[in-house]
C-alpha cells in the first residue's frame, strides 16, 4: 500500500487523549489509541517504500464535548494541514441530564462537513455500547440514537467509520480502567488495531489470549468506586467544571511519529 496520508490529527476527549494508557515518559503521561494508530500508519508508510513518514498531532483533551471539537479542534486540525482526522466524541455530552442525541449529531455533522470541504479524510468513531457498566446502562437508548445518526453522517459524507458499539471484546471488563469509564492499555491497543482496519491499512492483528482469572481480577468495590470516582464527577457536573478545564492538548503541533520514539 502506498502512503495515502502524511499528516494525521486526532480530535476528541479523554479517550483520544489516551487517559489511563500510561506511556514510558513518566507518571501522568498518556499514550492512547490515536497515538498507537499514528505509529501503525507510520510503520505502514515506511514499509510502503519511498522513505515515507507520518506527522501526527493530538488535540484531544479530557472533558471536551461535541461543541469543543466542532468549533475549536476541527478548525485547528484544518489549519495544521491535516489530510486525515479522527473524531471520537460525544460521551461527555450524552451523560448530561438534558442530552439531545439528534442535536448533538447535527452539530457534529457540521464539523465533518468542514473537514470534507477542506479535502480531509475523516475517521468517525461511533459511541461505545454503555451496557458494560451498570451505572451507564440508562444511557444506552440515547447512545443508540446518536450512533444511528453517526452512521447516516458516515454514509452521506463517505467517512471511514470505527464501529465502537460493535466491538464485543469491549464487554470484557479487563478492557476498562478502575474508574469504569476509560480504557486500559489493552483497550487502547484494541481500538488502534480496529481503527487501522477501518482505514484499510494492512496490519497484523494478533488474536487476544485469555489470561486465567482475567475476568475475576480484583476491582474497587462499588462503595469505594462511588467515593473515589463517581461522587467527584457528580460534584464537577454540579459546579459546571470539567477535569480538563485549563488544560492544553498534549501534542498541539504535528511531529514526525518516528521523532517521538
Amino acid at each position: 500500500m502506498t502512503n495515502r496520508w502524511q499528516r494525521y490529527v486526532a480530535v476528541g476527549d479523554s479517550i483520544t487523549e489516551g487517559f489511563c494508557d500510561p506511556a514510558f515518559d513518566g507518571p501522568g503521561v498518556w499514550l492512547g489509541w490515536a497515538d498507537r494508530l499514528a505509529a501503525i500508519l507510520d510503520g505502514n508508510a515506511r514499509i510502503g517504500g519511498g522513505g515515507g513518514s507520518i506527522d501526527f498531532a493530538n488535540l484531544a483533551v479530557r472533558g471536551r464535548r461535541v461543541s469543543d471539537v466542532v468549533h475549536n479542534q476541527i478548525p485547528r486540525a484544518i489549519e495544521l494541514g491535516a489530510d486525515l482526522v479522527s473524531i471520537m466524541v460525544g460521551g461527555n455530552d450524552l451523560m448530561g441530564a438534558r442530552a439531545n442525541p439528534d442535536a448533538l449529531a447535527d452539530e457534529l455533522e457540521h464539523g465533518v462537513k468542514q473537514l470534507k470541504t477542506a479535502g480531509v479524510d475523516v475517521l468517525l468513531a461511533t459511541s461505545f455500547d454503555p451496557q458494560f457498566a451498570l451505572f451507564l446502562k440508562p444511557l444506552r437508548g440515547r447512545s443508540a440514537v446518536f450512533n444511528a445518526n453517526l452512521w447516516s453522517i458516515a454514509r452521506t459524507h463517505k467517512t471511514f467509520t470505527l464501529d465502537l458499539w460493535g466491538i464485543r471484546e469491549l464487554q470484557n471488563r479487563a478492557m476498562w480502567a478502575e474508574d469504569r469509564v476509560h480504557l486500559t492499555s489493552a483497550g487502547h491497543q484494541l481500538l488502534a488495531r480496529r481503527a487501522a482496519h477501518a482505514l484499510g491499512v494492512a496490519y497484523a492483528e494478533i488474536p487476544a489470549t485469555h489470561t486465567p482469572g482475567e475476568d475475576t481480577a480484583p476491582r474497587l468495590s462499588s462503595l469505594n468506586w462511588l467515593h473515589t470516582y463517581a461522587l467527584p464527577w457528580v460534584g464537577r457536573r454540579v459546579r459546571g467544571v470539567s477535569a480538563g478545564d485549563g488544560m492544553s492538548p498534549k501534542l498541539p503541533v504535528p511531529m514526525q511519529v518516528s521523532a517521538r520514539r
